[in-house]
């Protein structure tokens, strides 16, 4: 990608970041395709693809002020819509009735992950709930109102009966606090909406 289209990305991210809709949807337009024909040649479901594509992208608007720490979206969403696919095997694997259709598919994809992906895998996750654990009260009900339930700025103020702009000054700190802690420890800043997407129902 040209330097010139690294600034498009990056403008079209912040956009996003500051919550507007167009911009997600340009950058929905932009990838979906991709993302669907790898999510249909890994299930080979029409329905599946299509429902694991609309949970990337939901969840993906719903952490979007994380958005702007991804430096390269197409190898971000790869990783994201393999790790979807991934997840589908092992669910539809514990499912009786489902066992014989995806054990073709589970045989040849569900030991491609290397050991040590794993295990950093697993050790990201674990730092990234110790730095959730360390957030001011306030700062980590507003997280959890945001990122574990979905709430959008205005649910979250009324619901605490908060101004706005503090729910909003209240999450950036938040976020900067995760992000540092995360830094520190050699944890890239774009791993935090990674592990968001892969861990919230």
């Amino acid at each position: 990608m040209s330097s010139h289209s690294n600034y498009i990305e990056s403008e079209l991210l912040r956009r996003i970041s500051d919550g507007e809709e167009l911009a997600f949807t340009e950058l929905y337009n932009r990838y979906w395709q991709k993302v669907y024909s790898y999510l249909l040649r890994m299930t080979k479901s029409h329905e599946i693809a299509e429902e694991l594509l609309y949970d990337i992208f939901t969840k993906l608007w719903i952490g979007r002020e994380l958005i702007t720490e991804i430096r390269n979206m197409d190898a971000f969403l790869s990783k994201v819509a393999y790790n979807k696919a991934m997840s589908f095997f092992r669910y539809t694997a514990s499912q009786r009735k489902m066992q014989q259709l995806v054990a073709r598919q589970m045989e040849e994809n569900l030991y491609v992950e290397d050991t040590a992906d794993k295990l950093l895998d697993h050790e990201a996750r674990e730092l990234l709930q110790e730095a959730i654990r360390q957030l001011s009260p306030q700062r980590k009900l507003v997280f959890s109102l945001s990122r574990e339930h979905g709430l959008t700025h205005e649910q979250i103020a009324l619901q605490l009966n908060l101004s706005t702009q503090t729910v909003k000054k209240t999450m950036s700190n938040a976020l900067h606090t995760i992000r540092e802690f995360l830094h520190k420890r050699g944890i890239e800043g774009s791993l935090i909406l990674f592990y968001f997407l892969e861990t919230r129902k």
